[in-house]
């Protein structure tokens, strides 16, 4: 089933703008897929982080993860990972590539992350939720104004 942009929600009165995405099964059920601005574009495929980031935990030298995409000129964006490993685990080429092996086995072949970085610590909310906008703007900074 193709995602759909959920551009409102019931409040029981009237309809409003959440800007999430959405899809629904054969059963007319709603499911979320991820925020509007999370979403990333990779290759004409829409791939919602949260899948990605959930598979890339279950690697045993992964305690945290974000992805997010990054710009790329071939394929509009990649996905990019930031981790954090877990205490003791050194972070190496070697552990990058097994981790891409691992989300490639157990995700479609174009949502494993293309690049990874390894992250001391990743910018959260009060309330623990990753703010994948900082490191949007972190990337895109890096980056520079010609990307």
């Amino acid at each position: 089933m193709p995602e759909v942009p959920a551009y409102c929600g019931w409040s029981g009165i009237s309809y409003f703008f959440i800007g999430d995405l959405g899809r629904t099964d054969e059963d007319g059920y709603f499911w979320y897929v991820a925020r509007r601005d999370d979403v990333i574009t990779s290759s004409g495929y829409r791939i919602g982080p949260a899948e990605i980031e959930d598979c890339l935990i279950k690697h045993p030298a992964v305690a945290m993860s974000a992805v997010i995409g990054k710009p790329d000129t071939e394929r509009t964006e990649i996905v990019k990972a930031f981790l954090v490993l877990e205490p003791g685990t050194a972070a190496t080429e070697a552990l990058a590539s097994e981790i891409q092996n691992f989300v490639k086995t157990r995700l479609a072949a174009h949502e494993y992350p293309r690049e990874i970085e390894f992250v001391e610590a990743l910018p959260m909310t009060n309330t623990g939720k990753i703010i994948r906008g900082a490191l949007r703007q972190q990337e895109a900074q890096r980056q520079g104004p010609d990307q």
